[in-house]
This record gives structure tokens, C-alpha cells and sequence, in this order.
């Protein structure tokens, strides 16, 4: 008797998992492209981008080499992407998906700080509307994510764990939580230092530390393309719209 066909296994979906790491360079590639390509034609940069000024350096301060350079960054990824066969990586459909998940996390983040203390907003910049609210909101999404999700959050969850070893499950649990409170303080803190940091309110502040800990919350259980990607997406909305 013949055995029955095996079905083949469904594939997992796309909210299974976080992304892995190769996944994230990949839908965050065109915001670090507009951004850096931006940029240089505002009087201001994101406080949190160490790039550019680097790139600027590399360029010796010539717009095109600047562009150039930006564009060969991404190409030589894309390249690499190709050369491992990882080219399913550069599929429309995953960018087309990020952004979709990224406006209904940055909604949801709106309402959710809002309920707490009400209509407020997140961004904060000396340049709204059209271009520099775009270019600025991809360098904040970019970078804050790098600085307070993936640096103090996920790097430094990392040392205390390492730091204080607990047989315990439950207490890793309640110390990963404990710092995620922590860093997005921190998160909010960041909006009222330097030349254009906003006046300390306390509200503002809830609100601001509340959007820390949604996109903490994204960042843990998504990944960081997603947290960027609605980061991003929000700060459009609030400096464009």
C-alpha cells in the first residue's frame, strides 16, 4: 500500500518571528539612503547620526563624491546580498509590508501615548514640512533606534544579564522589563538636550517616555526594521503632515 503524500510544511509567517539581522539592513536601507542623501542640504542633522560627518570628511566636503559615496554604500550591500543568495531579501513585497506594519504600529503608538496624557506629540525639530521633515524624520528613525533601541536597550540588557546570572526564568523577565522602562526614559530625556532640545514639561515627557516603551515593545518582540520603520513614519506624520 502506497503511503500518502506528505504535505509540505507551511512556511512560517511573517509575524512568527522578529527579523533577523540580514533582514533589517535590508528594509532599513532606504531610509539611511534618504536620509543621508538629504541631509546635507539641511542646516541641521540628527543628534544621534556620527555618519555623516564621516562621510563628509571622505568626501572632502564635494557634494557628489558625498552622494556618490552614499550610493556606493548601498550598492556594495545589495551586492554582498546577491553574492550570499540572499536576494529574496530585496523583494518589493517585504517593503511594501514593513511600511504597512509600520503605519498601523505608529497609529496604534499614537493613540496609546495620547490615551495616557493626552494630544501631544512625539518629534520634535526646528524643521517641519515637505523635504526636511521627511529628511529628518528618517534620521531620527534611524538612528534613535540605533542609540536608545538597539545600543541601550538590547546591548545593555545584554551586560546585566551577564552581570547578574539568575537561575530564576522569572527575574531575567522582570529585569528585561525594569530596563526597558529605563531606556525609554532615557528616550525622552534625549528631546530636551542641546540647542534644540524642547523645554522640560512632565506630560510631554509621559508621552514621550510611553512612545519609548512601544517602540521597545516593537524593537523586542519585531525587530529593529519594523522600530524604524514606525518611528519613521510617525515623526512624518507629525513634521510633514
Amino acid at each position: 500500500m502506497a503511503e500518502p503524500e506528505k504535505k509540505p510544511e507551511a512556511k512560517p509567517g511573517f509575524f512568527a518571528k522578529a527579523s533577523d539581522a540580514w533582514s533589517d539592513l535590508v528594509l532599513t536601507l532606504p531610509i539611511f539612503i534618504v536620509y543621508h542623501l538629504g541631509v546635507v542640504f539641511l542646516p541641521v542633522r540628527n543628534a544621534a547620526d556620527v555618519v555623516t560627518s564621516e562621510l563628509t570628511a571622505l568626501a572632502n566636503h564635494n557634494m557628489l563624491a558625498y552622494a556618490g559615496l552614499t550610493l556606493l554604500i548601498g550598492a556594495v550591500f545589495v551586492g554582498v546580498l546577491l553574492m550570499l543568495g540572499r536576494g529574496h531579501a530585496l523583494e518589493w513585497e517585504r517593503f511594501a509590508f514593513i511600511a504597512v506594519e509600520g503605519t498601523i504600529y505608529a497609529v496604534a503608538m499614537r493613540f496609546v501615548a495620547g490615551w495616557v496624557v493626552g494630544k501631544l506629540t512625539l518629534a520634535g525639530s526646528p524643521l517641519e514640512g515637505g523635504f526636511s521633515g521627511a529628511v529628518m524624520s528618517a534620521g531620527a528613525g534611524l538612528y534613535e533606534e540605533i542609540a536608545f533601541r538597539v545600543v541601550i536597550f538590547g546591548l545593555g540588557i545584554r551586560v546585566l544579564k551577564l552581570m547578574f546570572p539568575m537561575i530564576d526564568p522569572v527575574r531575567p523577565r522582570l529585569m528585561e522589563l525594569g530596563w526597558a522602562l529605563v531606556a525609554a526614559a532615557v528616550f525622552s530625556g534625549w528631546h530636551y538636550v542641546g540647542a534644540y532640545g524642547d523645554p522640560f514639561e512632565l506630560r510631554s515627557f509621559v508621552f514621550r517616555w510611553t512612545c519609548g516603551v512601544v517602540f521597545t515593545v516593537i524593537y523586542r518582540f519585531r525587530g529593529f526594521a519594523p522600530a524604524v520603520w514606525t518611528h519613521t513614519l510617525y515623526d512624518v506624520w507629525v513634521l510633514v503632515f
